[in-house]
């Protein structure tokens, strides 16, 4: 029986449910009067419930889907502003004893090279990173009791947030790694981590079984309520996300919200984040041997619906999509991206790729990357405040439906991408920067709070870091 409060995965994403949601969305893709009234209900900025958000993705009424995308536009503004949040990935290690058929660290994948970085790799790794700008990360690491235990995972943390060259710093580690123990997931808090983000990579519970054939992850239910035990362990910060292209995209759409659905009646707050990817081409793995694959129309309608039905959940989309699917997909719902991002193991420091986990679609450097944020008339983002304030879980996700957050998030992006301009960028990133920061001074609603932040930036200019508001 569905229960969004139960703690057993196959209840709170059961499949009978999404069967009947898709159902209900089929038969109402035409209703005009139903959709308009979900419309409205979209535009109060409270959220959708999985089977409205379906009928919205089903929906095949051209006005109404320009609705749906102009309507996402407006709440993602609403909720994050022009804010984008930059960061990168770091792969620690590709050993892995799982044999997901997606993925080139599969066990049986004999002739990719493997690699684990020692301390002194990742040391360099992240100096490669602060070299760049980047103040932001996310580890990624197989699933390998012997080579990557969780005590290297917790040593690897230490590093990184030890390492500080010339003006750089890493100052929130978001960590992607298998799912494992409340134990272990109490012990990654400890270790000042920011999110915790797991992708269920397909919510339909046989698909998952086939595509993950051996392995501790070929489990479906440690898998599924992975979230649950990341919580009870004090990580109140988490970020789901499926792989769209193994399985229909619409039963991925209802599995997802309807996970975001059950954190919230079981915890109180939904997903700090919600990551969307496709199936890329990858070492072995050719993305045309899925048949679910979504075409970029149909992509960005999905990023809307899922804006209109967690407005205040960040959205996260990386380099393995190109420029343009990213500019588009900035526009209905992300609000954060990865910039020249490397997916195999030391990547930062090595031009080789045959560790690389996937292909990336989007090689421009940061400094190009933020110059054309700011072409787009975004601001480019490097703010880690709310994490270190302790501006998390309920607590963040209360500021954002007051509408308080820009007192904190528009001058703390304002500041970091004062960091990047005087440390990193480019003459031709800089003079654009500039300009940019004088103009969105004024979208700070507090005068307290602008004229601190108009202090904290010419102080920035003399050479000071790390203001915090």
């Amino acid at each position: 029986m569905y229960n969004p409060a139960s703690p057993q995965a196959e209840e709170f994403i059961e499949h009978e449910e999404i069967l009947a949601a898709l159902q209900y969305a089929e038969e109402n893709k035409a209703n005009a009067a139903l959709i308009d009234a979900i419309l409205r209900r979209a535009g109060e900025g409270k959220g959708l419930s999985h089977r409205e958000a379906s009928v919205l993705l089903a929906c095949g009424l051209p006005d109404r889907n320009e609705e749906i995308l102009r309507l996402a536009k407006k709440l993602k503004e609403a909720f994050y502003g022009r804010r984008i949040v930059l960061f990168a990935p770091l792969y620690l290690s590709n050993y892995c004893v799982n044999g997901c058929v997606y993925c080139p660290y599969h066990f049986q994948n004999t002739h990719i090279p493997r690699k684990k970085l020692t301390q002194a790799e990742i040391a360099r790794e992240v100096i490669a990173l602060q070299d760049m700008g980047h103040k932001r990360l996310a580890i990624e690491c197989g699933e390998d009791p012997l080579h990557n235990p969780i005590e290297y995972i917790l040593e690897s943390i230490d590093t990184i947030y030890n390492i500080h060259h010339k003006n750089g710093a890493i100052r929130r580690v978001n960590v992607n790694i298998a799912a494992t123990t409340e134990e272990n997931y109490r012990k990654l808090k400890q270790a000042g981590i920011g999110t915790y983000i797991l992708f269920q990579e397909t919510y339909h519970k046989e698909s998952y079984e086939l595509l993950h054939p051996t392995g501790p992850k070929h489990g479906y239910a440690r898998q599924t309520e992975a979230m649950d035990r990341a919580m009870r362990g004090g990580v109140d910060d988490v970020g789901l996300g499926v792989l769209f292209g193994l399985e229909g995209h619409k039963y991925e759409f209802a599995g997802l919200l309807m996970h975001a659905e059950h954190l919230e009646a079981a915890f109180g707050v939904g997903p700090h984040t919600i990551s969307v990817p496709r199936i890329k081409p990858a070492d072995g793995i050719d993305p045309g041997a899925f048949s679910n694959g979504v075409p970029d129309g149909v992509f960005a309608k999905l990023i809307a619906c899922i804006r209109l039905a967690v407005p205040c959940t960040g959205m996260i989309i990386s380099t393995r999509e190109n420029q343009q699917v990213r500019a588009r997909a900035l526009e209905l719902g992300v609000s954060q991206i990865s910039g020249a991002s490397r997916t195999g193991v030391g990547g930062y420091t090595s031009n080789q790729h045959d560790t690389d986990q996937f292909d990336i679609s989007d090689n421009r450097t940061l400094d190009e990357v933020v110059r054309w944020l700011m072409a787009l008339g975004y601001i480019p983002s490097f703010c880690t405040a709310c994490y270190r304030q302790g501006r998390t879980g309920d607590r963040f996700m209360e500021l954002l439906k007051a509408g308080q957050i820009q007192n904190c998030c528009q001058p703390n992006a304002l500041m970091t991408l004062q960091e990047f301009l005087m440390d990193y960028a480019s003459p031709a990133t800089r003079l654009v920067g500039e300009g940019l920061i004088a103009r969105e001074m004024i979208e700070i609603p507090n005068q307290k709070i602008r004229e601190a932040t108009l202090g904290h930036l010419e102080a920035i200019r003399q050479g000071e870091r790390d203001f915090i508001v």
